[in-house]
């Protein structure tokens, strides 16, 4: 039996060692998804509807908003809209992490959005620069 459980730990430290050394060593600071996002920033307004936030899985609600577009609306809630803070009150969500959690709401509420391309990505950056200077 021991010989067996030798054998198998070397060959899963193997597996893992060849794994990290395809595909890198992962960063799970970054991965988190659109829920888990979207469950420790977003939920406390979007939850309940707090100052008019719209609800999560509100169809009308949100029907508006989904309409203006994913670069809008993306980039106009990432620099802060109507009674918002800029990124939900979390400063340090990033572009990519903020999309994550806005992506999931819309999903969950009649939307049928996907991850920004990189070439969306720059187009919500453009627009949050613009969003910026219209608010200075």
């Amino acid at each position: 039996m021991r010989i067996w459980l030798n054998i198998f730990l070397k060959s899963f430290a193997s597996i893992c060692m060849l794994s990290v050394f395809i595909f890198g060593i992962p960063s799970f600071a970054d991965e988190k998804s659109g829920a888990h996002i979207y469950k420790e920033v977003c939920s406390a307004c979007h939850e309940k509807g707090v100052v008019n936030a719209p609800k999560l899985g509100d169809q009308t609600a949100w029907g508006k908003l989904i309409s203006e577009g994913q670069v809008i609306i993306t980039a106009h809630g990432y620099v802060g809209v109507r009674a918002m803070p800029p990124r939900g009150g979390k400063e340090d969500l990033s572009v990519e992490q903020f999309s994550k959690a806005l992506n999931y709401m819309v999903n969950k509420s009649g939307g049928n959005w996907i991850s920004p391309s990189k070439s969306m990505l720059e187009e919500i950056n453009k627009e949050i620069s613009i969003r910026k200077k219209n608010i200075d």
